[in-house]
Formats: C-alpha cells, structure tokens, sequence
C-alpha cells in the first residue's frame, strides 16, 4: 500500500511558510455573535493559537504572523526531515484544535494549509505582502460593514466595493466622519507572535552565585510597524536574519 502513498515523501528545504487560512469562517460571525467587522475575542483567540503553534505543537516554527482567519509560520529549520503533508496536516490540525478550544469548543473548524518557499529575502517582501492584504482587508470590512449598517445586504455591499482603489474607500469613510487610520493597529497591520531571547537572574545552589541565564519567551507585538517603511524593514532584518 505504501507505494500509492504517491506525495507522503515530497519534501520542501528551509526556509518556508506555511500558511494556514480558516475554512468558511464567516459563519462563525453568526454562530458565535462575533461584533463586526473585526472581534477583539477572535483576534485574541487567533493569537493564542499562534502562541501554542511556537510553543506546544512541536512543529517549533520561529514565529507567526497573524491577521483576520489567516496565520503565516515562518521556518528556517524544518520538522519530520522537511516532508510537505505531514508539515501541512499537523500544523492545520492543530490550529483548528487549538482555536476550537480558545472559543470554547462549541464550533467545529478547520483550516487549510500550504507551503511556501522562501529566502530571507523573499521572506521580507512575503510579509509585506501579508500586511498589505491585511489593511486591505481592514478597509474592506469596515466599509462593507458601513454599507450593511445603511440597509444595502452583504452581497450588494461586496459587489458595490469590489475594484474599488483604497483611496476611494477612504474617502467612503471619511465623508462618514470616520478615520480608518484611527483604529487599533492590530486590526490594520496584523500581529506577530515570536522567540525572543530574554534575560533571567537564577541561583546555582552548587557555586551558592547568582547567575544569568538566557531564555526563550514567546512574546507578542500588537503595534507592528509598517513592513515597507524603513523602520519595519529593520525590523523584518532583525527576525528573519541576513538578507
């Protein structure tokens, strides 16, 4: 039977994302009375997962980048010797699990998952990219959101926004009195959940001295700078590595 298991050996090199997006989770809006367009209990939830995908999964992904139902793993090494379907299968597993929980285990969920190849390089403009469609997202749901709140139903308000440039939707907004720049950055940039090395002051019983260890904590960043500023791009130097 093994020799059917025609992709259980396609392997991948570090490093790679891999990108894990919610399936049909705008159902979750209703079932779980979720506040539209964005829900500080389910981004809070989403980064839980993503704390238990560095710390408790195995899988041992250098950090995740997280926005609305998608979560991006960066690995420069890779588990069970780099093999694609297995990577792919435990890491959308136990996100689901792990989110399952984190909502109170009332709703059944799932996502999908897939690799992506990467450089330290390409990695940078990667997350970039990430963060763009993250904005755009933002824009998008609290206009479509808008339009809803005026009487227009969901799929008339997608098909009114859909094309639009991001300036014009400002605009929508700003003539509503509202400034879309002004609302909390985890909601427009994203958030990153990652290793950072910490400092611990300990006691050696056996010299009786006072010693510091270093130790890896995971910490998470809800005020991320803009990928593509100069000061972001420093930033993305410092957690991919050379470039």
């Amino acid at each position: 039977m093994e020799n059917r298991e025609l992709f259980s050996n396609l392997t991948t090199i570090p490093p790679i994302f891999v990108r894990l997006d919610g399936r049909s989770f705008h159902r979750l809006t209703e079932t779980l009375g979720l506040e539209k367009p964005f829900d500080e209990f389910f981004n809070t939830s989403m980064i839980t997962v993503c704390t238990s995908l560095l710390s408790e999964s195995g899988l041992n992904p250098d950090f995740a980048f997280t926005f609305s139902d998608e979560i991006s793993l960066y690995f420069a090494q890779l588990p069970f010797n780099g093999r694609i379907e297995k990577i792919d299968s435990v890491a959308a597993s136990f996100a689901a699990s792990s989110l399952t929980l984190a909502l109170g285990g009332t709703t059944l969920l799932s996502f999908d998952a897939r690799v992506i190849p990467a450089t330290p390089a390409f990695a940078m403009e990667y997350l970039a990219n990430r963060q763009n469609e993250a904005w755009r997202n933002h824009i998008n749901g609290y206009c479509q959101q808008v339009l809803i709140e005026e009487g227009m139903n969901g799929k008339k308000a997608a098909e009114h926004l859909k094309g639009l440039p991001s300036k014009a939707l400002h605009e929508m907004m700003h003539v509503r009195g509202f400034n879309l720049a002004m609302t909390p950055a985890w909601q427009r940039r994203g958030v990153l959940v990652y290793k950072k090395l910490t400092e611990k002051e300990g006691f050696n019983p056996i010299t009786q001295e006072t010693v510091v260890a270093e130790r890896s904590a995971v910490t998470v960043d809800k005020d991320l700078p803009l990928f593509t500023s100069e000061e972001g791009k420093v930033f993305l130097r410092n957690l991919v590595g050379s470039v």
